[in-house]
């Protein structure tokens, strides 16, 4: 009878999709390492939403033993491939995973394999983000960063208008991390200098298990406390659970409007959620075309006699596109805020929020930036390029 298998790594409870996903597996009969045949089988079983459904096996993988007799998969690849949403489309982009694992080889004298025991994983989650080299591949994401919760590596202070208003993204959306699995971070408090004035937010999902990843806007609903509030100088906002408060607070500082107009940005950051900032110094906006142009026949080369009219001309455009730009400056910034700037020159969906809550896709075209530092810098400002997601022209 083949050895028993059992499961040596596995992810932690929740992993971001676009770093190494990692299994390892080994089993305990080392006769059945010495058939050249020998093989870890995994199959990989993925599904959205509540984590109390799963699919069929999606996909089946094998690997040989390794110099260390372990068989070791790693499946991000492929569960990254299924977050194709944009956040902007999905702001809850989470996938559930699960994997059954088994030996097999071909016996002496058979043509057709003989497998071993089976076993199966917990149930994981994979959320659309990245990890930084060199976190450890099996670290929860609570460990990732002291902001965790509010998923985000911004800085501890930061800034916000009172004219923002309380639609959704007045103040921004944050994203608070909602463990499925055991139901960890559920809600945050939003609170102000008053004593008075200490507001709860409960963030809601369509069930105690589903969607991961919960935004909510700061400051929907509640437009006595953050809004004409002439007395507001500053409000944090921090997670809670059922243990009470998680995490640091974010302090949000309230800023007088500029003498310059304010550009806010939002870009998805390496957790899969927003990261925003106020570019309140000169920002400029320009606009430029390109074109090929030919030389038509004019006249009327098929009537009775030539002739041609005043509005022909001799030189037509036959290509015409436009690219419009956008270039922005930081006010005088910490030097902790370096780490989310970094992610914001890395991020692959940023949008430029207008005044009136709507949006416009932006491309970063700053493809270098020196960073620096208090110690050495002593004030500190930055300048980003961007190219509007949408030309001028409509072109399918």
């Amino acid at each position: 009878m083949p050895g028993t298998i059992s499961i040596n790594q596995t992810p932690a409870s929740s992993s971001l999709a676009q770093s190494p996903i990692i299994f390892s597996v080994n089993q305990n009969d080392p006769n059945m390492l010495l058939s050249s045949s020998f093989q870890y089988v995994a199959e990989l079983t993925y599904w959205t939403g509540s984590i109390l459904v799963s699919g069929s096996v999606d996909y089946t993988l094998t690997k040989y033993p390794n110099t260390s007799d372990y068989g070791i998969f790693d499946v991000s690849k492929i569960i990254n491939s299924t977050l194709t949403e944009k956040l902007q489309e999905n702001e809850s982009n989470a996938v559930y995973l699960k994997a059954e694992f088994y030996p097999q080889y071909i016996a002496s004298g058979s043509t057709a394999f003989t497998t071993g025991s089976h076993i199966v994983s917990d149930v994981f989650c994979a959320i659309d983000g990245y990890g930084l080299f060199p976190e450890n591949i099996t670290s929860s994401l609570e460990d990732k960063s002291s902001f965790f919760p509010l998923m985000t590596d911004g800085p501890a202070t930061q800034s916000a208008f009172n004219t923002e208003g309380t639609t959704a993204g007045g103040y921004g959306r944050m994203g608070v991390w909602k463990n499925g699995i055991n139901d960890v971070y559920a809600t945050a408090l939003i609170y102000s200098s008053s004593t008075d004035d200490n507001h709860k937010v409960t963030l809601t999902s369509s069930g105690d298990t589903s969607a991961l990843i919960e935004s909510f806007p700061i400051g929907v609903n509640e437009p006595d406390f953050l809004v004409d509030r002439t007395d507001l100088e500053w409000f944090t906002v921090q997670a809670s659970g059922s243990a009470g408060l998680l995490g640091d607070p974010l302090r949000f500082e309230i800023k007088c409007e500029q003498k310059y107009p304010n550009v806010r940005v939002k870009w998805k950051n390496r957790f899969g959620q927003y990261d925003y900032f106020n570019f309140d110094m000169v920002s400029r906006e320009a606009f430029s075309t390109t074109r090929k142009t030919y030389q038509p026949q004019v006249g009327s080369w098929n009537a009775s006699a030539l002739s041609y009219e005043n509005y022909e001309s001799s030189i037509q455009n036959y290509v015409s596109d436009s690219t419009q730009t956008l270039q922005v400056n930081t006010d005088w910034v910490e030097e902790s805020y370096n780490d989310i700037f970094k992610q914001l020159l890395a991020s692959d969906e940023i949008y430029w929020i207008q005044d009136d809550g709507t949006i416009k896709p932006l491309a970063i075209t700053t493809s270098n930036l020196r960073f620096k530092t208090g110690v050495v810098d002593k004030l500190i400002r930055y300048t980003f390029d961007f190219k509007l997601g949408q030309n001028y022209k409509l072109i399918l």
